[in-house]
């Protein structure tokens, strides 16, 4: 069984995948990565479906996908069809498909690709447990078989290309009662269908792994990428996209971490941004993330296919993976202070720019000063650690606050226990620094194959040593992680800082800058704290217009996107997590108003996972490991879920809001805000 998943983990390389046509439009074989998105309207109001496709296609999108719930807005089709040809759009069309093979059949012979879920297309999914022998576990692969092979005939006949798409939380029950809730479980959801497909010579075919969770979303992509590589030796197009991701900044980080993180590795064919807005805002981010990779045209800059080489990294001379790339698990280090080991990742903000450092500016990074009582109030988002290099604060800082300033600057601090030097690479290995006295140390990587041995060495036995490590990279995940993956195999155990400083022109860009450079590493277990800094100025953003990402200082931004990011990976849980799906044609509320609304009364509930699911296809099973669900179940009507248990069925959605935190109340789940 092959270990690797692409064909470098230190440089980019596009993986080799099959060419996929759809329509006149060509994706894998080293095609530009595709961006596409789905639209929010009734399928049945064919006007306003063609409107917004229109806004879409002007936007950028390459495919427009469309839910087709039944047979009636699968006939449709045919009218959104005509009606965008006539009118000169020529984009291509997906139909969304869930529990109805009868208008999948339909839909393949009018549009130009049908998207089917494996967990709900044949299987269904009632949260039952049952015990299969193998025998009549391999009946029910026939039953499927004989299902979904009249489709995969359609598709053959009319050339029709097909996604099949797992998502996480919508497994059947036959699958997690064999493989549990599990990114093998999804692998297998999927090759099912694939293995049907092939052996009716059908290879239009495009896959995807998507999940709430960025970390079982990667490693699922990981694991299908292998077990295709293994079983056929050669690997199908992949469309990647975090599901239900929500809105806002939070929406676009969690985003960037999943997609990112396999865009950086060559994974990717297509993707789709998943937010909880309308979907002609999608498509700048997908933009902003495809641009950081250059465009190859039929794979002619791939280095290498995946070849069989056990745990050995292609490409490179930095020898067997110290840590098993398809499951999470915590770098192990040695503790120092409050960082490493199984302390949360620290935050630390950086104020070196500013020399003349008031209580004021520390609002921006969670502190805020009362002057009437002489206290400090700390919020779960505040910054663990301060650099302000070459400067030493002149007023007394938090208690919970610790400042970290460059070694000459340190040496004339007037406590030597709360302040901690910073020393660069060059000057790390001649520094006097006490024994056992918490230090940070710089590094700048710029080529993972640099001699780091004297380096290592003192580090090794330097007690107190934390290191802050940067890559000048543009692409800062590789290099970052083949030093991570040098430190590893030279039993160099310190804790490490992931330092990341962009200069982006957009707040977007550096979402997805510092999102994927960071979030990579920390799904993989790298990484004890996380530093980020911005150069420039950064705007308010807004999108329909109200203000998504709010933006009062440079090192607000920072501190905000670094706790995002940790609360994306789960590293680091500080905020509530809504779980949220983009509208589409089967929403039966009005999905942004009512999320603005949820988060505006819960946005206090530290570490409660809320999912908001704007129909029964994207509820319970797509709410993955919520703690409480707010899932439309008919025009006006909510039902509530505790975990995957309806708690109250067909509530009003005029009082469904303060019914869901009646629920979080008796949960006790509930904390009052303070005056």
């Amino acid at each position: 069984m092959l270990q690797q998943y692409c064909p470098s983990l230190t440089d980019y390389v596009r993986l080799p995948t099959r060419e996929v046509k759809i329509g006149d439009l060509s994706i894998g074989n080293g095609h530009p990565i595709r961006i596409q998105t789905m639209t929010t309207t009734d399928t049945m109001d064919t006007k306003a479906t063609v409107e917004q496709s229109i806004r879409c296609i002007e936007a950028g999108a390459e495919l427009v996908r469309i839910t087709a719930p039944s047979k009636k807005e699968a006939e449709n089709l045919l009218a959104i069809r005509n009606e965008l040809r006539a009118r000169g759009y020529n984009t291509p069309l997906v139909a969304d498909i869930h529990f109805t093979p009868n208008a999948a059949e339909i839909a393949a012979r009018i549009v130009e690709k049908v998207r089917v879920n494996p967990g709900n297309y044949v299987d269904k999914k009632k949260f039952d447990v049952i015990d299969y022998t193998d025998a009549e576990y391999a009946s029910e692969v026939l039953r499927i078989a004989d299902r979904f092979t009249p489709l995969v005939r359609i598709c053959r006949e009319y050339g029709t290309a097909m996604r099949i798409g797992t998502n996480h939380g919508s497994l059947s029950d036959r699958i997690m009662s064999r493989y549990g809730d599990t990114p093998i479980g999804m692998v297998e959801s999927a090759m099912e269908f694939l293995r049907i497909a092939r052996s009716e010579s059908y290879h239009q075919i495009v896959l995807s792994m998507k999940s709430s969770n960025p970390q079982v979303m990667v490693q699922a992509y990981r694991l299908l990428v292998r077990q295709m590589q293994d079983e056929f030796g050669e690997c199908y197009p992949l469309h990647l996209g975090v599901t239900e991701a929500g809105d806002g900044e939070d929406g676009r980080i969690k985003s960037a971490i999943g997609i990112g993180t396999l865009l950086e590795d060559g994974i990717g064919d297509t993707i789709r941004v998943s937010l909880t807005e309308d979907p002609e805002f999608e498509l700048p981010v997908c933009r902003d993330i495809v641009a950081r990779y250059p465009a190859i045209i039929n794979g002619n800059t791939a280095k290498s296919a995946i070849t069989n080489t056990g745990t050995n990294i292609a490409n490179t001379g930095i020898g067997p993976l110290p840590y098993n790339p398809f499951e999470y698990k915590r770098r192990n280090t040695i503790v120092v202070g409050n960082i490493g080991n199984n302390h949360v990742p620290v935050v630390i903000a950086d104020y070196s720019d500013n020399t003349t450092l008031t209580p004021q500016h520390l609002q921006q990074i969670g502190y805020t000063y009362d002057e009437q009582t002489d206290k400090w109030n700390i919020s779960d988002g505040a910054a663990d650690y301060i650099y302000t290099g070459d400067s030493l604060p002149g007023f007394a800082l938090p208690g919970t606050l610790q400042v970290i300033c460059n070694y000459p600057t340190w040496l004339h601090a007037a406590d030597q226990t709360t302040h901690h030097p910073y020393i660069a690479e060059k000057d790390y290995l001649t520094c006097d620094i006490p024994a056992g006295k918490l230090h940070f140390a710089g590094v700048t990587i710029t080529d993972y194959t640099t001699d780091y041995r004297e380096l290592f060495a003192r580090l090794k036995t330097a007690s107190g040593a934390v290191l802050i490590v940067r890559s000048d990279s543009p692409n800062g995940l590789k290099p970052m992680r083949g030093f991570f993956t040098l430190l590893m195999q030279q039993g160099v155990s310190c804790p490490v800082v992931c330092g990341v400083t962009a200069s982006e022109d957009t707040a977007d860009k550096l979402l997805i800058k510092f999102a994927t450079d960071t979030g990579g590493l920390l799904l993989e277990g790298m990484g004890d704290g996380i530093m980020l800094r911005n150069h420039g100025p950064v705007q308010n953003v807004q999108v329909s217009g109200r203000t998504y990402l709010e933006v009062k200082s440079n090192e607000q931004f920072a501190n905000n996107t670094a706790f995002s990011v940790l609360q994306a990976t789960r590293t680091r849980i500080s905020k509530t997590e809504y779980i949220s799906c983009p509208s589409c044609g089967r929403t039966l509320f009005d999905l942004q108003e009512t999320t603005a609304k949820i988060r505006a009364a819960t946005n206090h509930l530290k570490g409660v996972k809320i999912a908001i699911m704007g129909c029964i296809v994207n509820g319970p099973g797509e709410m993955a490991d919520a703690d409480f669900g707010y899932v439309g179940s008919g025009p006006g009507k909510i039902t509530l879920y505790k975990g995957k248990e309806v708690v109250k069925r067909n509530v009003p959605s005029e009082t469904a809001v303060n019914e869901l935190i009646g629920l979080l109340k008796e949960n006790g789940a509930w904390v009052e805000l303070a005056n």
